[in-house]
């Protein structure tokens, strides 16, 4: 099926529909567990060659030998061609592996070399061939495709997503702007090819407002970020004083304006009501203009970058994370909050690095975490609520 891409030209209000042609080439991978005999053997080697190239030519057509080599260190590299321009490597390794990828193009009209049963199949009889211990048979990889269905989990896990569109993309003057529509969780925000808010993840928002366990009524509140209007729409359900949204990127405001009204709903279509004000501006310029007229609010809510999935705690980022937590706790009230998102719950030690920013604030500080499933994710998502220490009596 054809994709329809909207892009954005001069006026922002005028769309042009570009039909994205469903082109790639797929890469089916399978590998197994051998004795390493079978590889660094002369004669089992060689039966083992024979074999997969029986078992092979009984799946695909044409089955031709273009290139062999004995590899440096043991092993060896096959090169095979077959129908429709595919091309397979089969790869030994010494340690006793053997990895078989097939590569092909599938163009709009195009079938599958192989079908899912046949995936399967050609893997049960590779290992019977193969005498193989164990294997593993993975779904085709979809590569250089213009419709990019894959992104990645916090600690870097590839993710696969059942997105079927793009329905706006722009490069705003700060990032990559993106929604594209998933079968199971709707339009999907990305920014700079991160995941950042779909139509299903409603429980992203309610764990970082704690709906619930706290109250909002009559109070005030800032939100640094939060563009993508989901925390927004929520929080005025909970009949706030007021709340003051610093979100940079008009790109995004203006792309969930349209397309992201499952999360917004109608917060996004005026920039100021009658409780809130939606600032266009870099919020740390915000933040100390609070400071120098001595405002202070009840909660500020970080709903900017993530924790960064870093060795050390140092570099651009941190420094960001670090002078938001610094900035965030001078507008606050003596008993306010200041509640945030953290990261995947895969990734402890960037979390522990990030708690360690907390215990060493110039304002001393407690802090407890909550976690959730964010549905686009795909994940449990660790959230922080932070309030200032009391002072002993």
């Amino acid at each position: 099926m054809d994709s329809i891409l909207k892009i954005t030209v001069n006026d922002p209000k005028k769309l042009v529909r570009v039909v994205i042609p469903d082109m790639a080439v797929n890469t089916i991978m399978l590998d197994f567990s051998v004795s390493a005999s079978k590889v660094t053997d002369n004669k089992e080697r060689q039966v083992l060659k024979e074999s997969v190239q029986k078992v092979l030519s009984s799946f695909v057509s044409e089955l031709k030998l273009e290139y062999e080599t004995e590899m440096s260190g043991g092993g060896f590299l096959i090169v095979l061609s077959a129908t429709r321009g595919t091309f397979i490597t089969l790869r030994g390794f010494p340690q006793g592996i053997i990895s078989v990828n097939i590569e092909y193009y599938k163009g709009d009209s195009d079938e599958h070399l192989l079908s899912f049963q046949q995936n399967r199949s050609l893997d049960s009889q590779l290992c019977f061939a193969m005498s193989a211990s164990r294997s593993k048979v993975f779904p085709p990889i979809r590569r250089g495709a213009q419709l990019d269905v894959y992104l990645s989990s916090s600690d870097e896990r590839i993710l696969e997503y059942d997105i079927d569109s793009v329905v706006f993309e722009e490069n705003s003057p700060y990032q990559k702007v993106q929604i594209v529509h998933s079968k199971s969780l709707g339009n999907l925000l990305i920014l700079d090819e991160l995941q950042n808010m779909s139509e299903r993840d409603l429980i992203y928002t309610e764990t970082l407002m704690q709906r619930g366990k706290e109250d909002y009524r009559d109070k005030e509140i800032v939100i640094l970020g939060g563009g993508d209007g989901a925390l927004l729409y929520e929080l005025l359900k909970e009949k706030p004083k007021f709340v003051t949204m610093l979100e940079l990127d008009e790109v995004v405001l203006r792309a969930c304006r349209e397309h992201l009204r499952g999360c917004c709903g109608d917060c996004l279509d005026q920039l100021k009501g009658d409780n809130y004000e939606i600032v266009v501006d870099d919020c740390v310029k915000s933040l100390d203009k609070m400071i120098r007229e001595g405002k202070k609010v009840d909660f500020v809510f970080g709903d900017l970058t993530d924790i960064p999935v870093s060795t050390t705690p140092q570099g651009e980022v941190w420094d960001f994370i670090r002078l938001i937590l610094n900035t965030a706790m001078q507008v606050l009230k003596p008993n306010g909050k200041y509640m945030t998102h953290g990261n995947g719950a895969s990734c402890p030690s960037s979390l522990k690095m990030f708690e360690d920013q907390l215990n060493n604030l110039k304002v001393p500080v407690e802090y407890k975490t909550d976690r959730a499933f964010v549905p686009s994710f795909l994940e449990d998502w660790v959230f922080y609520q932070v309030w200032q220490k009391p002072l002993p009596n």
